[in-house]
């Protein structure tokens, strides 16, 4: 079988290429706007330290609201919520470019650019559609799971890279403009495919998701991994303009997201085998068969050990030669855990999630990630600042081998959790019969660059 059928037989489903092509075009200035934000406001006010603390309360505001939207989007269906919420943070873009261009005080941007918290989660959004046309189809749904972060890792590598070209060769303001008419076009094209969308659930959205059991160590996780991404991105900007090759900082990032994104789309691939032949037991030390979230979260956890070893490998380079194009192999290298870790990962909050609350059971994770990027950063920049930036790589090491005991517990604590929320099937412990629509088919901004934003 050649490797891209599985991939073939996903874009197969009715109605999958249409709301996957909306999809990528709204989620690519998921890359852009922090970069585009910091480029247009250093370069008009001359400071970047307003432009990094506009972000950050960008980045803040957006860890409170997002979760909500994405209940919202639960409780009433994507297209009803997506649009109105799209369209809130593409009238907060223009203002943030009107204030700027403008003059305005200070005080307008972090107002204008804390109303573009609103954008949905696009990703979130596109795996719950997969979740619900491939409901009860293991492999399935794990090789759609696998597409959806390969397209995480391109979008955010090569965003970034196009808001720095726009605002460098066109206009201050041009990375932000493309962003928010990208991000408008692409959620209405998404919100137009309703054949694919999950039915709304009115009534399941009581309780905090965080109760949930399993989910506390899960998101701990994400924000230890999260800080692994942040000090990265901080720590190698600062090790490329150490060795004079600030404007290499955005390319030598990219090839860690470039590794991340080739290692997905295989990951994706290599792992169907077991359950496309049939339920793959595995036992406890003491002979206990384990259930589904259990192998998941042991699985996650050998992810997250990769990872974190991998992750020697950049502080090796820079310790042991200083030179840049081998730090550049380096994180080649060890960007290939990461896709694997966060299919994982985002596998087990499919499976913890209760039914109706998928979207906002994602959300989370992803503000998880994005608290651990804002950490990462400030830890990363303070040990480049007071140490040096080679030291620096000692931080996402760090991080890593945190997120590694996180999840090492939450192994523990997933052996004894039984599945009684709605869980996608596991590719490794479940083969259950596909649904409907699959039988009926053939089968945390690196390049910013040079300033100093990160996702």
């Amino acid at each position: 079988m050649s490797p891209l059928t599985p991939y073939r037989r996903l874009f197969a489903l009715p109605g999958t290429r249409a709301f996957t092509l909306g999809n990528l075009v709204a989620r690519l200035p998921m890359g852009m706007f922090s970069v585009s934000a910091v480029i247009m406001i250093a370069s008009t006010r001359g400071s970047y330290a307003l432009a990094g603390a506009v972000t950050a309360t960008g980045l803040a505001t957006t860890a409170v609201v997002a979760p909500r939207t994405a209940r919202l989007v639960d409780r009433y269906g994507q297209a009803r919520v997506a649009v109105p919420a799209a369209g809130f943070a593409l009238v907060g873009a223009m203002c943030l470019v009107v204030c700027v261009r403008s003059g305005a005080p200070d005080w307008t941007l972090f107002a204008a650019y804390a109303a573009t918290a609103t954008i949905p989660n696009m990703g979130g959004m596109s795996r719950a559609r997969w979740a619900h046309l491939l409901k009860g189809d293991a492999a399935a749904l794990h090789t759609a799971n696998s597409f959806e972060q390969a397209v995480d890792e391109l979008c955010f590598m090569l965003g970034p890279v196009l808001a720095a070209f726009l605002c460098g060769s066109v206009a201050p303001e041009a990375g932000t403009l493309v962003g928010a008419a990208l991000l408008i076009t692409g959620v209405l094209l998404l919100a137009a495919q309703r054949s694919t969308q999950p039915p709304p659930r009115p009534g399941n959205t009581s309780g905090s998701l965080v109760r949930v059991p399993g989910m506390p160590p899960l998101l701990l996780a994400f924000l230890a991994t999260g800080a692994v991404f942040g000090a990265m991105e901080v720590v190698t900007i600062a090790f490329a303009d150490e060795r004079g090759h600030r404007s290499a900082a955005g390319a030598v990032l990219a090839l860690q997201a470039a590794g991340s994104c080739v290692a997905g789309l295989l990951f994706g691939v290599m792992t169907r085998g077991a359950s496309a032949t049939g339920p793959a037991v595995s036992f406890s030390g003491n002979g206990t068969p384990l259930d589904g979230n259990a192998l998941a979260a042991r699985r996650f956890a050998v992810c997250v050990g990769a990872m974190a070893v991998l992750l020697t490998l950049p502080l090796l380079a820079v310790r042991l030669t200083g030179s840049l194009p081998v730090l550049a192999g380096a994180l080649l290298v060890a960007g290939m855990a990461t896709a694997p870790t966060m299919v994982t990962g985002m596998t087990l909050v499919q499976r913890r999630t209760p039914e109706g609350r998928l979207n906002e059971g994602m959300t989370l994770a992803v503000t998880g990630l994005m608290g651990g990027i804002a950490a990462g950063s400030a830890s990363g920049g303070w040990v480049v600042e007071h140490v040096s930036p080679a030291a620096g790589y000692v931080v996402p090491v760090a991080a890593a081998t945190l997120a590694l005991l996180i999840a090492t517990v939450g192994a523990r604590t997933g052996a004894v959790l039984r599945d009684h929320h709605r869980t996608p099937a596991d590719p490794d412990t479940t083969t259950t019969e596909p649904s409907r629509e699959a039988r009926s088919a053939p089968a945390t901004a690196a390049a910013a660059g040079q300033a100093s934003g990160s996702d």
